[in-house]
């Protein structure tokens, strides 16, 4: 899959290039991005509920037109992915139950470099769109965020990820695919759009045992376009 990854954008840039003499557009995206990982099956009666981790992503582009309804879209792109354990459990205490339990974030902020066709749906001012693609990521840091709840709760404490000593897989690989809408707006386009990421590298690869865990993920992001020729 990785090769195959590699060789899409390989593919996708060669014709970028080729187009480089058309009406060519460049954007900004921001937003937010909702992860959550791949639970392998043998745990799901030994391991906690995984949970979406929100967390920002953003990117800057290019969008090379090919045909009348399709573009090429290559991005330089920010976005932090991860998961959510939050577990809880009430001790009985006389009449009461004291609710005790804790919320553990992992947070991995990933630079990527997704390169996506994009489908106009139909023509006019105010216009639909599919996005298809793939990306090549790379994380460049990471935390762990924890609190702990109870009858009161505490503030967060943070502890920065050492990638190296866990084993943790920095490369991601990933399909994705979205949906759009855009409108004229001044000099360019403004635009809403929503994507799903589809990671296909294993993140965590321990000694004994090589845990099937992958990243996903859901984003909403908005953002402006112009033409630059």
């Amino acid at each position: 899959m990785k090769r195959l990854t590699l060789a899409g954008i390989a593919a996708l840039t060669f014709l970028l290039i080729q187009t480089a003499s058309a009406q060519v557009q460049v954007g900004f995206r921001a937003g937010a991005n909702w992860g959550a990982v791949s639970k392998p099956e043998f745990l799901d009666n030994f391991s906690p509920t995984f949970r979406l981790s929100p967390g920002p992503t953003g990117a800057l582009f290019l969008e090379v037109p090919v045909s009348d309804r399709v573009s090429i879209r290559p991005e330089i792109s920010y976005i932090q992915k991860g998961f959510v354990i939050d577990e809880g459990f009430d001790i009985p205490i006389g009449n009461w139950n004291i609710p005790l339990g804790a919320r553990v974030s992992y947070q991995t902020r990933y630079l990527e470099l997704p390169v996506l066709a994009k489908i106009n749906l139909n023509e006019g001012p105010v216009q639909v769109y599919m996005l298809a693609g793939a990306a090549a990521g790379y994380a460049v840091d990471g935390r762990i965020r924890t609190r702990t709840s109870g009858i009161f709760r505490s503030k967060p404490m943070d502890v920065s990820m050492n990638m190296n000593a866990i084993s943790y897989n920095r490369w991601d690989f990933s399909a994705i695919g979205g949906i759009g809408l855009s409108a004229e707006a001044g000099p360019g386009k403004f635009f809403v759009e929503a994507r799903y990421e589809h990671g296909f590298s294993r993140q965590y690869d321990l000694p004994v045992l090589q845990l099937p865990i992958r990243n996903r993920g859901l984003s909403a992001s908005i953002g402006y376009s112009f033409a630059i020729n």
